[in-house]
């Protein structure tokens, strides 16, 4: 097969590693040329951090550091960007998480279209957060998925998958970190597989469809008077951004992580500590409570236990730490 000009596109960490594997492939063991990254597509560079100095997404760093021709836009319908990415002339575009639609201009610009790499098990969780919404879903699995991507919303002919168990500590970072590495070579695999016509698209079920659209800050604000297994999953997902929160003595207080508290029951009702257990306290939804060197807050259920939280204007620490420098008394609450 001809060597296959490949430009990518995406932006965030998540997307490292796809990047880094087409590189990596780029030559079969016997040293035959197979594909070539001509360029990529990434999003503007963004001011981050309390001085809000710009940077550059982490694919376009990664970019400079391999040389590689870099088309900075968020618009890439655009005449300039558009015609850079014509100069480039793909046979085929690989995109991971780049955060803009692309429209028919620019899907229609590689010969063989567009292969998305996508974090979940489509036809669930189409949209800009999938692992974040399955661990608040509470699922068990999720996965990856590869399609030709069209103007829906990942709506496109799947070309292959692969599945990944989630774990009871697992936060969003954790998953979508998992999730990229495993991906990556089926990225590449997809591409190829598109390019030859040795893989053949197949339409995504009409039925199973769920929707993943990005989080706001207002909704990852923690509401105690849920169950406490709903409260750990709101934590999980929305961590490491944009962070749960609440508030302590009228600041905001971002919770990182958090676990349901061990022996009390799960989200099904099991366990080895039920409501009336001495070893588990009664705390009214929001009350804290140091126990046994433990952070706890209460819930519509049984206690949550803090792990790493973030006051306003420090790093993140371990609860444990917080609450010995603010010193809360037994009746003091988060959310009030």
């Amino acid at each position: 097969m001809p060597l296959v000009r490949i430009v990518f596109a995406g932006t965030p960490e998540a997307a490292l590693p796809s990047l880094e594997h087409l590189l990596d492939s780029a030559r079969t063991a016997d040293g035959r040329d197979r594909h070539e990254v001509v360029g990529v597509l990434t999003r503007p560079d963004a001011r981050v951090g309390r001085g809000r100095k710009l940077r550059p997404s982490p694919v376009k760093a990664r970019a400079l550091e391999h040389g590689l021709p870099v088309i900075e836009s968020d618009r890439p319908w655009e005449d300039e960007p558009l015609a850079s990415l014509r100069e480039l002339a793909p046979d085929v575009g690989a995109i991971v998480a780049y955060g803009a639609l692309l429209p028919t201009s620019v899907l229609e610009l590689p010969t063989h279209g567009w292969v998305n790499l996508h974090f979940s098990l489509l036809p669930a969780w189409r949209g800009a957060a999938p692992a974040q919404r399955a661990l608040m879903a509470g699922d068990d699995l999720t996965g990856a998925t590869t399609f030709v991507l069209t103007e829906g919303m990942d709506t496109g002919p799947v070309l292959g998958t692969l599945t990944e168990a989630i774990r009871p500590t697992d936060t969003a970072g954790d998953l979508l970190e998992r999730l990229s590495e495993a991906g990556a070579p089926l990225l590449t695999d997809s591409l190829h597989g598109l390019v030859s016509g040795a893989l053949a698209p197949v339409p995504q079920p009409a039925d199973g469809v769920s929707r993943a659209p990005k989080l706001t800050v207002d909704e990852v604000r923690l509401d105690f008077t849920q169950p406490a297994f709903a409260v750990v999953r709101r934590v999980a997902g929305a961590s490491p951004a944009p962070g749960a929160w609440t508030t302590f003595r009228g600041d905001r207080l971002k919770v990182l992580q958090a676990a349901q508290v061990a022996g009390a029951p799960s989200s099904t009702g099991a366990g080895t500590a039920g409501p009336d257990d001495p070893s588990t306290p009664h705390l009214p939804p929001g009350r804290l409570l140091l126990h046994d060197g433990q952070v706890l807050v209460g819930t519509a259920t049984h206690p949550v236990r803090l792990q790493r939280v973030q006051p306003p204007g420090k790093q993140a620490m371990e609860a444990e730490a917080w609450a010995r420098g603010a010193r809360f008394d037994d009746q003091e609450a988060l959310g009030g």
